[in-house]
């Protein structure tokens, strides 16, 4: 039995200040579901991963550091007819970080409905997924959809964070329609300020809305009461993976019952551990690092 059962596309990520000049740059692996379940086992949540990666060195280096980090693999497929997905991040300084995406055809947009495992799926408390992996392709968008359907027929908890990527979508009213019609199935929704306009329709039919705003915090809106907590003060190496880590700590804290403001602060927390490393997932804090407030 799992906690928490999530599915998506983890793929490598190199990062360079500019790719066209420099010599060395930084591999990593990455992507929210990836680092959301990286998250909840390093506070000692029993989390499951499911995904496609292929047969290649990043596959196998994703694979490594999930099955590591504590994280059940055991459902994960190896395809050996297309390779990991990658992602280029450009930092420059006082600009926004430029990322181009080799995913057309990747292994991970290759997840179907009958990767899905029922019973695994089933025996989970929650069920998280994101807005990305519907964007990947048909079948991935299937795949989202059943695991949904699966929980929502056993009765567990759903956890859906928007993740709006537009150079994923073929058009913003494609991404409209598909990211509310995910939404609507959620118990709990994670968006960010921006992203509000987008899912107007869905936000009525969620019990828990949580909302996150940067350097500003976060609120949720719960059972129609609303409570906030502020942005932990941090110095930010890159900014990437912040919304997974803190959906990491939310839903840890919905698992532990904590009170709402209290599952933001954990939210807020493991987004700054995240902020001031390079990594998306690797300056995840164990239990014992958490600030006292959010243990």
């Amino acid at each position: 039995m799992t906690d928490v059962f999530t599915l998506g596309e983890a793929l490598g990520i190199i990062t360079a200040e500019r790719i066209r000049h420099d010599m060395e740059v930084r591999l990593d692996i990455g992507g929210p579901e990836l680092t959301t379940a990286v998250g909840l086992a390093r506070l000692g949540h029993a989390a499951t991963w499911l995904g496609r990666v292929g047969a290649d060195e990043l596959g196998a280096r994703i694979v490594t550091v999930l099955r590591g980090e504590g994280i059940d693999t055991s459902h994960v497929q190896t395809d050996p007819g297309a390779s990991t997905g990658l992602a280029m991040r450009q930092r420059r300084i006082g600009r926004a970080g430029h990322v181009v995406h080799y995913r057309g055809g990747s292994a991970g947009s290759r997840l179907g409905p009958g990767d899905v495992p029922a019973r695994a799926v089933q025996s989970a408390k929650i069920l998280h997924v994101t807005g990305i992996t519907p964007a990947l392709s048909g079948t991935a968008w299937s795949a989202a959809h059943h695991a949904v359907k699966l929980a929502r027929d056993a009765g567990l908890a759903v956890s859906v964070d928007v993740n709006y990527r537009p150079q994923l979508w073929v058009d913003r009213q494609e991404a409209v329609e598909a990211l509310n019609e995910l939404a609507t199935g959620a118990d709990v929704l994670f968006a960010n300020q921006d992203e509000l306009q987008l899912i107007e329709p869905a936000i009525g039919t969620v019990r828990e809305l949580v909302v996150t705003r940067g350097g500003k915090g976060a609120s949720s809106t719960v059972n129609g009461m609303r409570y906030d907590a502020q942005a932990a003060p941090v110095t930010v190496a890159d900014p990437a993976g912040a919304g997974g880590a803190f959906v990491a700590g939310y839903l840890s804290g919905v698992l532990e019952e904590l009170h709402p403001t209290d599952r933001l602060r954990r939210g807020c927390a493991l987004a700054a551990f995240t902020v001031a490393s390079q990594s998306n997932w690797q300056g995840l804090p164990t239990r014992a690092e958490l600030p006292p407030l959010t243990f």
